[in-house]
């Protein structure tokens, strides 16, 4: 504003310069926003969530008080995303962050870190037991299914919680210790709460040390394969073996895949050591071919993560390699895993099987596929879990598992399947298995899994026989 003066030095009027300048605010607001903000949830993003942890440790290490950081991870996400679509995804999200925050009150931070990975700041938390107040109430609401594109959907949280000051004096050591919180209850069984321990970051720095030796174990060539023959019921003669890797640790010993095979699934390191196992067992094959040790085929299981295209290749690549018939070859996949990605299974096992090798089913009876998908699936061979096998030996659960058993054995010969019941390690098993007219057992009645030199020998020594005791 200025003034403007007449000739006698008056003010004859004033001449103001005015600037819009609301679109300029609302631009920075908006940006803010942005920088602040999960566009999809409407949450606090981590950039917002890291501030605000910060403030709040501030203040409450000023006021000698106590907060909690949960760390949530929903279960099974992937799943909906896979079988509904990322729409439907987008949102289940959604509706788990406005469940969640109608779980907390005003002075709490709700926040979406990306994907399905979600942490609550609980301002003054007052002792654990509020605290698992909250986590109860998140998983109850979890839990409620979604509808979804016209389906029903069900997922769960895995929860981890950690406190200030107890579990960490700064944003960054709170994360870290809500993450490994949150792993541990996933390695619980997932749609569950645990409480941060110092005991679980010891168990991560393992884990650690455990990868970096799994990453040098492949380097370094440590595996090995063994073999657990699987037997004719009938005559007794080896029908064939599945290959299972065994690790030679160099401080530990020979270590069972138990040890280690989980890890190298989430860690992705299953997928170069599928190749391996594969290419392994091919060269096994060519070597007993070639010194006349006629093993008529070797199972190789595959894994959910190396379910994709490039097992296709992969498996033709071995075999090619070896020069070995492909019918001497045979991959072995879960019920769970063929169901979590039907369409996408059976495609990629077709173009498996159209090379000539045989696929199996293991696990059979423990997942939830139909028969009118079992019908559908390119396989040849049906495993009954050992579960169902240990039972026959139980009295309480007997008459059940001989049900169940049968049944699959029945379902198997009218798809005009063959059978595998794995897990045989008594007389009293074997006989009932011989009165199905299951043609097929592996066990440790006949063999525990042994290396390739004693599974020559197994197969050159006289046929077992049956006691049908």
């Amino acid at each position: 504003m200025s003034a403007v003066r007449d000739a006698q030095g008056g003010v004859a009027f004033v001449s103001c310069i005015m600037r819009d300048v609301t679109e300029k605010l609302r631009a920075e607001r908006h940006i803010e926003h942005l920088a602040t903000t999960d566009t999809l949830t409407g949450l606090a993003n981590r950039n917002a969530l890291l501030q605000k942890m910060a403030d709040a440790v501030a203040r409450a290490a000023r006021t000698r008080g106590q907060l909690a950081v949960m760390f949530i991870d929903l279960d099974k996400f992937k799943a909906v995303n896979d079988t509904l679509g990322h729409a439907a995804g987008d949102t289940l999200l959604r509706e788990c962050a406005q469940g969640l925050t109608s779980c907390v009150r005003e002075v709490d931070v709700v926040a979406r870190l990306g994907g399905d990975e979600f942490m609550v700041l609980l301002n003054d938390a007052p002792n654990a037991a509020t605290v698992a107040t909250v986590a109860d109430r998140m998983l109850k609401l979890l839990t409620a299914p979604y509808r979804l594109s016209g389906h029903d959907a069900f997922t769960s949280a895995s929860i981890g919680i950690c406190f200030f000051p107890g579990d960490g004096k700064d944003v960054i050591a709170l994360m870290k210790n809500a993450d490994i919180a949150m792993y541990d209850a996933k390695e619980l069984g997932r749609n569950n709460y645990q409480f941060f321990a110092e005991e679980m970051n010891q168990r991560m720095v393992r884990r650690a040390q455990l990868e970096r030796e799994l990453r040098a174990a492949l380097e370094n060539q440590e595996f090995v394969l063994h073999f657990q023959p699987q037997v004719s019921v009938a005559s007794g003669a080896i029908q064939g073996t599945e290959s299972l890797i065994r690790w030679r640790h160099p401080r530990r010993g020979l270590l069972a895949p138990g040890e280690f095979i989980t890890l190298a699934e989430e860690t992705g390191l299953i997928v170069p050591m599928g190749v391996w196992i594969l290419n392994e067992a091919c060269r096994t094959i060519k070597s007993w071919r070639a010194r006349g040790v006629q093993v008529p085929y070797v199972v190789v299981n595959v894994s959910a993560v190396q379910l994709s295209e490039s097992l296709v290749d992969t498996v033709r690549q071995a075999i090619a390699d070896s020069s070995i018939e492909p019918g001497w070859l045979m991959l072995e996949i879960t019920e769970t895993m063929l169901m979590q990605r039907v369409e996408e299974a059976i495609a990629i096992l077709q173009h498996i099987r159209k090379q000539g090798v045989r696929i199996a089913m293991d696990d059979f009876g423990t997942g939830y596929s139909s028969l009118s998908v079992l019908q559908r699936l390119p396989i040849d061979t049906l495993k009954i879990d050992r579960s169902f096998v240990a039972a026959i030996d139980n009295p309480a659960d007997s008459a059940r598992a001989c049900a169940i058993v049968g049944a699959i054995v029945a379902i198997a010969k009218e798809l005009h399947l063959d059978v595998v019941a794995e897990g045989v390690e008594t007389a009293a098993q074997l006989a009932y298995l011989r009165r199905l007219n299951c043609e097929t057992y592996q066990g440790y009645i006949y063999s525990k899994p042994v290396d390739a030199a004693a599974l020559e020998r197994l197969f050159e020594a006289p046929e077992a026989t049956l006691d049908t005791a």
